[in-house]
């Protein structure tokens, strides 16, 4: 008689661990695991209203850097996810920037912003920081996602499933 509690007590405990660990397993397989690129290059451009931005800023925070420019059809495409992004998860961490490769004035680009309601921060780039990101070869949209420790650890080039490149972006909050 005794063995039966015992028993009880046994299996449910069996069946707890047995759930955690395949609750454990299924968020793992939810969520992508990203490797370590390599170190996020350090820069500081200007923003469209010409205040300093340094990467430095952003320590501790998951950060897209979308390299992008007014007249890429693409580019344009993907703002309204970007600015989604930046107000569903600004609270957990995400920062996003649009630094524009654009050769036109910081005003343009920032009234190309205010017509497409960008909420994320658009900074002017130059040849030099982009190209300490890597050699994309002016492929836009080129976005790289940066981890709170400062590692690339995701590059996306040109248009792809955003909704799975907001599960990348999650993976990382």
């Amino acid at each position: 008689m005794q063995m039966k509690p015992f028993l009880l007590t046994g299996l449910l405990a069996l069946a707890g661990l047995f759930m955690t660990a395949c609750g454990r397993e299924a968020v793992a397989t939810a969520l992508p695991v990203l490797p370590v690129l390599r170190p996020a290059p350090a820069w500081a451009l200007k923003d469209v209203d010409g205040r300093e931005v340094r990467s430095s800023e952003f320590k501790g925070k998951v950060v897209l850097v979308d390299f992008w420019a007014t007249w890429c059809a693409p580019c344009r495409k993907e703002i309204p996810e970007y600015s989604a992004w930046q107000k569903k998860y600004a609270d957990r961490g995400l920062v996003i920037l649009g630094l524009s490769l654009d050769e036109a004035e910081p005003v343009e680009v920032k009234r190309f912003g205010e017509t497409l309601k960008v909420t994320y921060r658009l900074i002017m780039a130059d040849a030099d920081v982009a190209g300490s990101f890597g050699d994309f070869k002016g492929f836009l949209p080129t976005a790289y996602l940066i981890d709170r420790e400062g590692n690339i650890r995701h590059v996306k080039t040109g248009l792809s499933d955003m909704e799975a490149y907001e599960k990348l972006i999650v993976s990382l909050l």
